[in-house]
């Protein structure tokens, strides 16, 4: 019966790491739209005052954009191609003490975790 209830456990981490990957791509095709609005909102506002052109204004959005999607995510440490496998620290909410940690960040990390300790299950 224990293989199975580890069976089960190791599917939940998959489908819960696909769920947590899902949503952070909703949360950046989120962002990027954001980004795009306010940039154009911004080059539209240069243009009107005649400080930028229009082709220099898309230019700019252009670039904006671009850097951002080339910028990489924050949070990630150096050792995260490192051979041993992470430890998984369960925080209950109420013992958080960090509250300006981005929930995104939060999420990524989880799912790293439940890669690396999927990895491991898979190697036993």
């Amino acid at each position: 019966m224990q293989p199975r209830g580890l069976g089960d456990l190791v599917q939940k981490a998959v489908y819960l790491g696909v769920g947590l990957a899902a949503y952070a791509g909703e949360k950046a095709a989120k962002n990027m739209a954001e980004l795009r609005t306010e940039a154009q909102k911004l080059a539209d506002e240069l243009v009107k005052r005649g400080e930028m052109t229009t082709d220099e204004a898309r230019r700019f959005v252009e670039d904006t954009l671009k850097q951002a999607q080339q910028q990489p995510p924050q949070g990630k440490s150096s050792t995260q191609n490192s051979p041993e496998p992470r430890q998984i620290e369960i925080i209950d909410a109420e013992d958080d003490e960090s509250p300006s940690v981005d929930p995104a960040d939060q999420l990524r990390q989880q799912v790293q975790n439940l890669q690396e300790e999927l990895r491991r299950l898979k190697r036993e």
